[in-house]
């Protein structure tokens, strides 16, 4: 299946993560326990990932996630894996509304590039297999911006934060074409670091440099990554606000960022979160390209099972349409609904509900 600007993002998207089935949580911990070998915990991992693709077919999606199912975070996973980057467990988690999350971050122990061998491209070759061309398979990265959060630059490896972005640009340009390479067409970057940027405080950050400072570095990362991009590989953002066992870090509009981020990012869609108070209104949509990035809206919470109506939800679209015409508007849930292991606190079944609501509402606001 060949990818046009056109098709992706899909009218009817989803950010990625889902919840991880109980079998896939017991063999994770036997495999910690030495109860399991690597190949038995890989085995519970296909068969899942083989099942909530099925799933993901069998409700309209024209691409499908891997839920995330072989990860314990949305992002350290990856990073970890990065020349120069480690994972350790820090005194204190992320401070999230009225929750510390476990304790467990990365940091920079040496000049960093991108390795070659890193397991996420084998991890995309299996899932790829599974789909066997029934469908787009999508794959999830953090942004390389979530690299400038707190305490992951140390400064005596870089006391200069643009050498590190430097790397880190180059490291993302090798990476995008390594995935490339493996067969991905659709990429999502998700990026929690540039929302924060946005918020009245912005969060996970040192408080060294100026915002607006922050936010031209941000944006130069960005599209710095992107520069060599193959032409026909799509590339969109996720900008989350945070996403931890249904809680939240921080709130505040996109209005801050909208003027350069929103404006000038040269990626072919934006995942936005719009699901309650703290997103916001849709003014801020107004510095998106009239004919540019697609916007897919996230007018589903996966924070709660509560199924939304369908006609508040045709409503909230047609406001934003007032902002970005309708053709350039996707829909989907505000996040993932698991962007780390633990997952939000809704059932399985209600988390199929929800994505079956985003398919029908695409359906009945753009056709099939």
């Amino acid at each position: 299946m060949t990818i046009t600007k056109l098709q992706a993002p899909f009218r009817a998207d989803q950010v990625g993560s889902l919840l991880r089935p109980n079998n896939l949580h017991e063999a994770r911990r036997n495999f910690k326990e030495g109860k399991i070998s690597a190949e038995d915990l890989r085995a519970v991992e296909n068969k899942e990932i083989a099942r909530v693709v099925d799933k993901q077919i069998e409700l309209g999606f024209e691409f499908v996630s891997d839920g995330e199912f072989r990860r314990t975070w949305f992002h350290l996973d990856f990073m970890e894996h990065f020349n120069g980057i480690e994972g350790f467990v820090p005194d204190q988690g992320y401070i999230f509304k009225g929750e510390e999350t476990e304790r467990y971050n990365v940091r920079n122990i040496g000049k960093v590039s991108f390795n070659p061998n890193h397991p996420f491209l084998q991890d995309f070759k299996e899932f790829k297999k599974i789909v066997a061309g029934r469908a787009v398979p999508k794959q999830t990265i953090p942004s390389p911006n979530q690299f400038f959060n707190e305490g992951i630059r140390i400064p005596d490896i870089y006391p200069d934060i643009e050498e590190f972005a430097k790397d880190i640009i180059k490291a993302y340009q090798e990476a995008i074409q390594a995935f490339y390479d493996a067969g991905v067409r659709y990429l999502q970057l998700d990026d929690v670091y540039i929302a924060g940027l946005s918020a009245p405080d912005i969060p996970f950050n040192d408080g060294k440099y100026d915002r607006d400072y922050l936010i031209d570095l941000a944006l130069r990362v960005v599209n710095g990554s992107l520069e060599n991009k193959p032409e026909d590989l799509i590339v969109t953002q996720h900008l989350c606000r945070g996403n931890y066992k249904s809680t939240w870090a921080f709130q505040g509009s996109y209005e801050l960022i909208a003027p350069t981020l929103l404006a000038k990012e040269k990626i072919d869609g934006f995942f936005l979160e719009y699901d309650d108070e703290r997103s916001g209104d849709f003014k801020p949509l107004q510095y998106i390209p009239k004919g540019g990035p697609r916007v897919v809206l996230g007018l589903i919470t996966s924070k709660n099972g509560e199924l939304e109506d369908k006609e508040t939800i045709k409503a909230r679209i047609e406001e934003a349409s007032k902002f970005v015409p309708l053709e350039q508007l996707c829909i989907s849930p505000q996040c993932g609904f698991a962007s780390t292991h633990h997952g939000n606190k809704l059932t399985e079944e209600e988390q199929w509900n929800k994505l079956k609501l985003v398919v029908d509402l695409a359906n009945e606001v753009w056709g099939k």
